[in-house]
Protein backbone atom coordinates (compact mmCIF):
# COMPACT_ATOMS: atom_id res chain seq x y z
CA UNK A 1 0.00 0.00 0.00
CA UNK A 2 1.63 3.39 -0.95
CA UNK A 3 0.93 6.21 1.43
CA UNK A 4 1.53 10.35 0.25
CA UNK A 5 1.61 13.09 2.22
CA UNK A 6 2.07 16.64 0.63
CA UNK A 7 1.82 20.30 1.53
CA UNK A 8 0.34 21.87 -1.49
CA UNK A 9 0.87 25.75 -0.24
CA UNK A 10 -2.68 26.49 -1.76
CA UNK A 11 -4.65 23.50 -3.79
CA UNK A 12 -6.13 25.70 -6.07
CA UNK A 13 -2.58 27.57 -7.40
CA UNK A 14 -0.84 23.80 -7.30
CA UNK A 15 -3.88 22.59 -9.66
CA UNK A 16 -2.94 25.03 -12.30
CA UNK A 17 0.24 23.59 -11.99
CA UNK A 18 1.54 20.19 -12.32
CA UNK A 19 -1.20 18.58 -9.33
CA UNK A 20 -3.19 16.07 -11.00
CA UNK A 21 -0.46 14.87 -13.31
CA UNK A 22 1.66 13.62 -10.47
CA UNK A 23 -1.48 12.77 -8.59
CA UNK A 24 -2.15 10.53 -11.27
CA UNK A 25 1.59 9.53 -11.85
CA UNK A 26 1.90 8.42 -7.74
CA UNK A 27 -1.40 6.27 -8.01
CA UNK A 28 -1.47 6.24 -4.14
CA UNK A 29 -3.91 4.13 -1.81
CA UNK A 30 -3.88 7.51 0.52
CA UNK A 31 -2.83 10.92 -0.58
CA UNK A 32 -3.15 13.48 2.11
CA UNK A 33 -2.73 17.35 1.65
CA UNK A 34 -1.51 20.18 4.10
CA UNK A 35 -1.98 23.35 3.39
CA UNK A 36 -5.38 23.20 1.18
CA UNK A 37 -6.31 27.23 1.95
CA UNK A 38 -9.85 26.46 0.59
CA UNK A 39 -13.17 26.78 2.08
CA UNK A 40 -15.69 24.40 0.46
CA UNK A 41 -17.51 24.89 -2.81
CA UNK A 42 -14.06 26.57 -3.85
CA UNK A 43 -13.05 23.72 -5.46
CA UNK A 44 -14.70 21.25 -8.18
CA UNK A 45 -13.05 17.91 -7.08
CA UNK A 46 -14.37 15.05 -8.32
CA UNK A 47 -11.66 12.18 -8.59
CA UNK A 48 -12.96 8.79 -9.50
CA UNK A 49 -11.92 6.22 -7.62
CA UNK A 50 -11.25 8.04 -4.74
CA UNK A 51 -12.92 8.72 -1.20
CA UNK A 52 -12.83 12.64 -0.38
CA UNK A 53 -12.51 14.16 3.11
CA UNK A 54 -11.20 17.83 4.03
CA UNK A 55 -11.33 20.15 6.92
CA UNK A 56 -11.35 23.57 6.06
CA UNK A 57 -9.79 26.75 9.17
CA UNK A 58 -12.34 29.05 9.43
CA UNK A 59 -10.25 31.68 8.76
CA UNK A 60 -10.68 31.83 4.85
CA UNK A 61 -7.81 30.94 2.87
CA UNK A 62 -5.42 29.64 5.79
CA UNK A 63 -4.12 26.09 6.71
CA UNK A 64 -6.94 23.34 5.82
CA UNK A 65 -6.15 19.74 4.96
CA UNK A 66 -7.61 16.79 2.67
CA UNK A 67 -7.31 13.01 2.38
CA UNK A 68 -7.93 11.02 -0.63
CA UNK A 69 -8.46 7.06 0.03
CA UNK A 70 -8.96 4.30 -2.30
CA UNK A 71 -10.61 2.75 0.58
CA UNK A 72 -13.83 3.86 2.28
CA UNK A 73 -13.50 4.08 6.04
CA UNK A 74 -15.37 2.94 9.05
CA UNK A 75 -15.90 6.84 9.94
CA UNK A 76 -14.01 9.83 9.62
CA UNK A 77 -13.65 12.64 12.40
CA UNK A 78 -11.75 15.92 12.10
CA UNK A 79 -9.55 17.86 14.77
CA UNK A 80 -8.60 16.27 17.80
CA UNK A 81 -11.76 16.84 19.79
CA UNK A 82 -10.12 20.00 21.97
CA UNK A 83 -12.10 23.21 21.28
CA UNK A 84 -8.80 25.44 21.70
CA UNK A 85 -7.10 23.73 18.66
CA UNK A 86 -10.01 22.65 16.21
CA UNK A 87 -10.94 25.99 14.11
CA UNK A 88 -8.01 25.73 11.97
CA UNK A 89 -8.75 22.37 10.08
CA UNK A 90 -5.76 21.07 10.61
CA UNK A 91 -6.37 17.21 11.24
CA UNK A 92 -8.31 14.46 10.06
CA UNK A 93 -8.52 10.67 10.91
CA UNK A 94 -9.71 8.03 9.04
CA UNK A 95 -10.78 5.09 10.59
CA UNK A 96 -10.29 1.27 9.81
CA UNK A 97 -10.52 -2.33 11.00
CA UNK A 98 -7.05 -2.50 12.24
CA UNK A 99 -5.43 0.93 11.90
CA UNK A 100 -6.23 4.77 12.09
CA UNK A 101 -5.22 7.13 9.03
CA UNK A 102 -4.33 10.51 10.39
CA UNK A 103 -3.15 13.84 8.29
CA UNK A 104 -1.95 16.55 10.31
CA UNK A 105 -0.65 20.16 9.67
CA UNK A 106 1.17 21.46 12.64
CA UNK A 107 1.32 25.33 13.72
CA UNK A 108 4.04 27.31 12.59
CA UNK A 109 5.43 29.04 15.63
CA UNK A 110 5.88 31.97 13.53
CA UNK A 111 8.42 34.79 12.83
CA UNK A 112 10.07 35.76 16.03
CA UNK A 113 8.48 32.73 18.04
CA UNK A 114 5.38 34.53 18.44
CA UNK A 115 3.52 31.56 18.41
CA UNK A 116 5.65 28.91 20.28
CA UNK A 117 3.34 28.86 23.49
CA UNK A 118 0.61 27.78 21.60
CA UNK A 119 2.47 25.23 19.86
CA UNK A 120 3.60 23.90 23.04
CA UNK A 121 0.09 23.54 24.29
CA UNK A 122 -1.00 22.00 20.68
CA UNK A 123 1.76 19.36 20.67
CA UNK A 124 1.10 18.04 24.34
CA UNK A 125 -2.95 18.30 22.92
CA UNK A 126 -2.00 15.94 20.00
CA UNK A 127 0.39 13.62 21.15
CA UNK A 128 -2.07 12.73 23.92
CA UNK A 129 -4.61 12.28 21.11
CA UNK A 130 -2.73 10.25 19.40
CA UNK A 131 -1.46 7.85 22.12
CA UNK A 132 -5.50 7.76 22.37
CA UNK A 133 -5.80 6.36 19.47
CA UNK A 134 -2.65 4.04 19.69
CA UNK A 135 -4.27 2.34 22.60
CA UNK A 136 -7.05 1.00 20.61
CA UNK A 137 -5.16 -0.15 17.35
CA UNK A 138 -2.62 1.28 15.11
CA UNK A 139 -1.90 4.45 14.31
CA UNK A 140 -0.33 6.30 10.73
CA UNK A 141 0.15 10.23 11.12
CA UNK A 142 1.22 12.25 8.33
CA UNK A 143 1.90 15.91 7.34
CA UNK A 144 4.06 18.96 7.57
CA UNK A 145 4.97 18.87 11.59
CA UNK A 146 7.09 22.10 11.26
CA UNK A 147 10.06 21.02 12.80
CA UNK A 148 13.34 19.71 11.92
CA UNK A 149 14.23 17.13 14.77
CA UNK A 150 17.78 16.68 14.38
CA UNK A 151 20.59 18.92 13.19
CA UNK A 152 20.94 16.20 9.99
CA UNK A 153 16.97 17.34 8.97
CA UNK A 154 18.15 20.82 7.69
CA UNK A 155 20.69 22.29 5.46
CA UNK A 156 22.18 24.71 8.18
CA UNK A 157 21.25 24.07 11.93
CA UNK A 158 23.69 26.42 13.74
CA UNK A 159 22.47 29.52 11.90
CA UNK A 160 18.72 28.70 12.28
CA UNK A 161 19.13 27.31 16.02
CA UNK A 162 15.83 29.68 17.44
CA UNK A 163 14.20 29.60 14.09
CA UNK A 164 10.48 28.07 13.93
CA UNK A 165 11.06 25.09 13.28
CA UNK A 166 14.32 24.28 14.96
CA UNK A 167 14.20 25.25 18.47
CA UNK A 168 15.04 22.98 20.87
CA UNK A 169 11.27 23.14 22.76
CA UNK A 170 9.68 22.18 19.18
CA UNK A 171 12.51 19.73 18.86
CA UNK A 172 12.05 17.82 22.09
CA UNK A 173 8.17 17.98 21.81
CA UNK A 174 8.43 15.46 18.46
CA UNK A 175 11.13 13.56 20.82
CA UNK A 176 8.42 12.78 23.11
CA UNK A 177 6.16 12.02 20.71
CA UNK A 178 8.35 9.78 18.95
CA UNK A 179 9.33 8.26 22.97
CA UNK A 180 5.64 8.03 22.89
CA UNK A 181 6.01 5.10 20.95
CA UNK A 182 6.07 6.13 17.27
CA UNK A 183 8.46 5.16 14.52
CA UNK A 184 10.25 8.08 12.12
CA UNK A 185 9.83 5.91 9.17
CA UNK A 186 12.07 7.97 6.82
CA UNK A 187 14.84 7.46 9.51
CA UNK A 188 14.12 4.32 10.42
CA UNK A 189 15.31 3.31 6.81
CA UNK A 190 17.66 5.90 6.11
CA UNK A 191 19.00 6.72 9.65
CA UNK A 192 22.15 8.65 8.12
CA UNK A 193 21.28 10.12 5.12
CA UNK A 194 21.97 13.85 4.35
CA UNK A 195 20.48 16.12 1.98
CA UNK A 196 17.25 15.11 1.78
CA UNK A 197 14.44 17.91 2.70
CA UNK A 198 11.02 18.07 2.07
CA UNK A 199 11.03 22.01 2.18
CA UNK A 200 13.08 24.76 0.97
CA UNK A 201 12.12 28.66 1.22
CA UNK A 202 10.99 30.16 -1.56
CA UNK A 203 13.67 32.85 -1.20
CA UNK A 204 17.41 32.88 -1.89
CA UNK A 205 17.25 30.20 -4.95
CA UNK A 206 17.30 27.95 -1.43
CA UNK A 207 15.93 24.81 -3.56
CA UNK A 208 18.05 25.34 -6.82
CA UNK A 209 21.09 25.36 -3.67
CA UNK A 210 19.41 22.16 -1.81
CA UNK A 211 19.21 24.36 1.25
CA UNK A 212 15.99 22.56 2.50
CA UNK A 213 14.72 21.22 5.73
CA UNK A 214 12.71 17.72 6.16
CA UNK A 215 9.61 18.99 7.93
CA UNK A 216 7.20 16.40 6.53
CA UNK A 217 6.77 13.23 8.14
CA UNK A 218 5.30 9.73 7.76
CA UNK A 219 4.90 8.76 11.63
CA UNK A 220 3.89 5.04 12.58
CA UNK A 221 3.17 2.91 15.88
CA UNK A 222 5.54 0.99 16.52
CA UNK A 223 3.98 -2.21 16.55
CA UNK A 224 3.59 -1.47 12.18
CA UNK A 225 7.62 -2.23 12.10
CA UNK A 226 7.70 -5.17 10.60
CA UNK A 227 5.05 -3.84 8.17
CA UNK A 228 7.18 -1.09 7.12
CA UNK A 229 8.67 -1.54 3.47
CA UNK A 230 9.95 1.90 2.25
CA UNK A 231 10.00 5.69 2.78
CA UNK A 232 10.57 8.16 0.04
CA UNK A 233 10.83 11.91 -0.55
CA UNK A 234 10.35 12.83 -4.00
CA UNK A 235 12.76 16.20 -4.29
CA UNK A 236 11.86 15.62 -7.94
CA UNK A 237 8.27 16.98 -8.04
CA UNK A 238 7.86 20.56 -7.79
CA UNK A 239 5.37 22.92 -8.12
CA UNK A 240 5.24 23.75 -3.93
CA UNK A 241 7.46 25.04 -1.32
CA UNK A 242 6.95 21.26 -0.10
CA UNK A 243 7.57 18.06 -2.03
CA UNK A 244 5.21 14.99 -1.46
CA UNK A 245 6.55 12.16 1.12
CA UNK A 246 5.46 8.60 0.80
CA UNK A 247 5.37 5.46 2.83
CA UNK A 248 5.38 1.80 1.44
CA UNK A 249 3.36 -0.76 3.95
CA UNK A 250 1.90 -4.02 4.36
CA UNK A 251 -1.16 -3.24 6.24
Amino acid sequence: MKLVSWNVNGLRAIMSKNFMEEFDKLDADFFCLQETKLQEGQIDWNKEGYFDYWNYAEKKGYSGTAIFTKRKPLDVTYGIGVEEHDHEGRVITLEYDSFYMIVVYTPNSQNELKRLDYRMTWEDAFRDYLCGLKEKKSVIVCGDMNVAHKEIDLKNPKTNRRNAGFTDEERDKMTKLLDAGFIDTFRYFYPDQTDIYSWWSYRFRAREKNAGWRIDYFLASEDLKDKLKDAKIHTDIFGSDHCPVELDIEI
